[in-house]
């Protein structure tokens, strides 16, 4: 080894990379036997890995040791199949071996002249989802971070085509809708009055009747309706609002239309997605994040727009250090398209999944959390005391237990207990969330390799603790 030089010797590498791959293969290999992992509390954490900046250098082994034991298990594992929370991150092996090439040789993919064969392959992959979404050709857009740099990047091209200045200007968005809009219209010089957010209809939809009146009253009063924000899958419940409906009045209006489709869009790679996405081919930008339900390691969000000169325009900024960069007329620099100069080389992982598996496979994976979803919603029907909030829809279940004679506010605090003590256990994780201000537990299995078997006992498990906990509460006189 050479430290002065940051080397290994190739027969270190060699061992220490085998090492990995080890890791790598049993961790995908073992699927449902391995733990979910834990989230110690942040002292327990400082006991094991807080210490002084090391002065010399420490065996690679002994490093890989203290990873192995004492931060891969202390974290939670959010692709294991009885992963329900949240919205999972069911990667895919080759993604991973994606990623250690894009790492190891460290592609920049910021511009044509670093990174030819990068832009290239990231132009393919947007092209597949420009045409999965049904977009015209002269759409385009590139792979960010996640959801919420996407949507920045997809709302900066909106204001920059639809706004001189934002004094005024009011985008529109339901209730339902992530917060990471929120906080894009705020990086983007908004005030969080010029956020108008619609109440949700009874399927927490978008409601466009609703939309229009605010729309109307806005106008009225002097201010500048500029944006629709629509979802093609909301985190809480799955509901994709009525995109056919709101483009329609987003043409009426002349406004933009924007959809968040970070969790739902990437669904049209499948039948059943696409009938559930009927419009998304009439919006002005998407997002959509593949490391969600295309089954990517994190971190890969995609934005489309429908013109992707809008992206060029709001973007493009010349400096003296970057002319070399510039290059033909053909070639695309994506750094000229968003937020980021250095770049990694996301698209590649993708690339690689659709190429060695197929889309009709990875279609199949994408329909299994559809499928999953109304497992749970069918099981949850046929026990007693149950009762399901929100049906299954995009791989999304609400719901809670309902006991007879019991007050809502009992049952308010038997969901909260019960979503602790399933955690507690450790067998499977869910998290709750909040409908018409009330806690209901909630499921997203969306990972293709979550069987029949792990649905039946989670909800088995569900079923038994609701009744340990019934013994030591007191219903209703």
């Amino acid at each position: 080894m050479d430290h002065d030089r940051l080397e290994l010797s190739p027969e270190k590498m060699r061992t220490l990379g085998y090492r990995v791959v080890d890791l790598l293969v049993d961790h995908f290999a073992d699927g449902g036997d391995e733990s979910l992992g834990e989230a110690p509390s942040r002292d327990e954490l400082e006991a094991h890995l807080r210490e002084d900046l090391p002065e010399e250098g420490t065996p690679p082994e002994a490093v890989l040791d203290q990873v192995e034991a004492e931060v891969l298990p202390n974290t939670m594992r959010v692709d294991h199949p009885r992963f329900f929370g949240f919205v999972p991150g069911p990667n895919n092996f080759v993604g991973v071996l994606a990623d250690m090439l894009a790492s190891g040789f460290n592609v920049f993919s910021g511009t044509w002249i670093s990174g030819a064969a990068a832009a290239q392959i990231e132009l393919v992959v947007i092209d597949w989802l420009r045409t999965l979404c049904g977009l015209p050709e002269a759409a385009g857009g590139l792979f960010t971070s996640g959801g919420s740099m996407a949507n920045v990047t997809a709302l900066a091209a909106a204001r920059h085509a639809r706004l001189d200045d934002v004094t005024g200007a009011v985008a529109y968005c339901s209730d339902q809708t992530h917060t990471s809009v929120d906080r894009a219209l705020w990086l983007l010089g908004f005030g969080p009055d010029q956020l108008h957010r619609v109440p949700a209809d009874d399927q927490y939809r978008l409601d466009p009747e609703s939309l229009e009146e605010a729309i109307a009253a806005d106008r009225a009063a002097g201010r500048r309706p500029f944006c629709i924000i629509a979802n093609a899958g909301t985190t809480n419940t799955g509901a994709v609002d009525p995109l056919p409906a709101l483009a329609a009045l987003a043409d009426a209006e002349d406004l933009w239309l924007h959809v968040d489709g970070a969790y739902g869009a990437p669904t049209v790679v499948c039948e059943r997605g696409q009938n559930r996405l009927d419009g998304i081919e009439r919006v002005d930008s998407l997002t959509l994040d593949p490391h969600k339900w295309l089954f990517q390691p994190f971190e890969i969000g995609g934005v489309l727009v429908r013109d992707e000169q809008h992206l060029r325009r709001a973007f493009r900024l010349e400096a003296e250090y970057l002319e070399d960069a510039v290059g033909a007329a053909d070639e695309v620099n994506f750094s000229a398209s968003g937020i980021q100069l250095t770049r990694s080389f996301r698209a590649l992982k993708l690339w690689m999944t659709l190429k060695v598996f197929g889309r009709e496979h990875v279609a199949t994976a994408v329909a299994r959390g559809f499928e999953r979803a109304e497992q749970a919603e069918r099981l949850l029907r046929g026990r007693p005391g149950w009762t399901v909030v929100t049906p299954a829809q995009m791989g999304i279940i609400t719901f809670r237990c309902e006991p007879d004679g019991w007050t809502p506010d009992q049952v308010d605090a038997l969901t909260r207990r019960l979503i602790a003590a399933v955690n507690d256990e450790g067998a499977a994780f869910l998290t709750q969330t909040t409908l018409d201000g009330r806690p209901v537990l909630r499921l997203c299995p969306i990972n293709p390799r979550t069987t029949a078997k792990d649905l039946e006992e989670t909800i088995a498990r569900l079923d038994a603790l609701q009744a340990e906990i019934e013994v030591g509460a007191t219903p209703a006189s």
